[in-house]
């Protein structure tokens, strides 16, 4: 493990930046781009007119280590390169932001009131890979629609049980059980995972570290316990489908916890914009998230 990149993880101000669309939400990440599907012919060219979005937020001027400190990548995106090198090498050595990847196949189908992730058939070779692209961690995520105890537990014993593979191969796993935001109960629900998280923390070894990626909770303080374990390194916190402005306004009321926000911080950004204003339109999200995520 990078002890820079630990360090800069566990204490620096500032947010992670969610730059890991798949396949499945690609299409979807475009057309709000401005890109329509009749633009492209095949996924290669799909992939390759999104890896042009992806360098050109990480090439802008603000998007630097003072207020990004991490940035989620796609496993296309670790494959590419930004002015001859490999995405991750670009973000660290020019821009002092700290590479993770998303490495979950997507959603399995409800069962419990809950969406394990779908079996990572493809997960050893996968982060075998991270570790030569110079990968710190890695990102997977599962998702909460209803109160079901037996379908939380699920859900934090599979992120566990795969983390500490993740662990197992020298990188952070940030473990990602999403809550809809509209789910009814939610404030239970978010009681109920906080105690299957803890659980998990109580029985990692000393050595081994991970973060948490959740939904913006509605009681304020729920995770502050696993904010302050000795295992956690960060809880970061995902925009969930809310607007940036709420989403900023609901994390600044959240202690301890910090922004991984995707949507949110590409909403205004276009295709056809000019370098200035793309610049100046996620120059502005940038300072929101990050004012957002101060001090904590």
């Amino acid at each position: 493990m990078n002890q820079e990149q630990f360090e800069q993880m566990k204490n620096a101000k500032g947010f992670i930046a969610a730059l890991d669309q798949s396949g499945g939400s690609t299409p979807k990440a475009l057309k709000a781009y401005g890109i329509n599907e009749d633009q492209y012919a095949n996924e290669d060219e799909m992939f390759d007119l999104v890896h042009q979005m992806r360098t050109r937020i990480i090439k802008a001027p603000a998007f630097k280590q003072d207020k990004v400190i991490g940035a989620i990548l796609f496993e296309q995106t670790m494959d590419r390169q930004i002015d001859g090198k490999y995405t991750a090498d670009y973000l660290w050595e020019e821009k002092g932001v700290v590479p993770f990847v998303k490495v979950d196949q997507g959603l399995a189908p409800e069962a419990n009131g809950v969406q394990l992730m779908k079996e990572l058939t493809q997960l050893d070779q996968l982060l075998d890979r991270a570790k030569e692209r110079h990968i710190f961690g890695t990102k997977m995520r599962s998702n909460i629609l209803a109160y079901n105890e037996a379908g939380i537990k699920a859900i934090v014993d599979q992120q566990f049980q795969v983390g500490k593979q993740i662990i197992a191969k020298g990188l952070v796993p940030i473990l990602e059980p999403e809550v809809n935001i509209h789910a009814e109960d939610k404030e239970k629900i978010e009681a109920k995972l906080a105690e299957e998280i803890l659980a998990g923390l109580n029985q990692l070894d000393k050595d081994q570290y991970v973060m948490l990626k959740i939904t913006i909770p509605t009681q304020a303080d729920i995770y502050q316990e696993i904010i302050n374990h000795p295992q956690m390194i960060r809880v970061v916190a995902l925009s969930g489908g809310y607007s940036t402005d709420e989403a900023n306004q609901k994390l600044k009321q959240t202690p301890g916890v910090i922004a991984s926000f995707s949507r949110a911080l590409a909403q205004d950004l276009r295709a056809d914009q000019s370098e200035e204003a793309f610049n100046e339109s996620l120059s502005h999200a940038i300072d929101g998230i990050y004012d957002a995520s101060a001090n904590k």
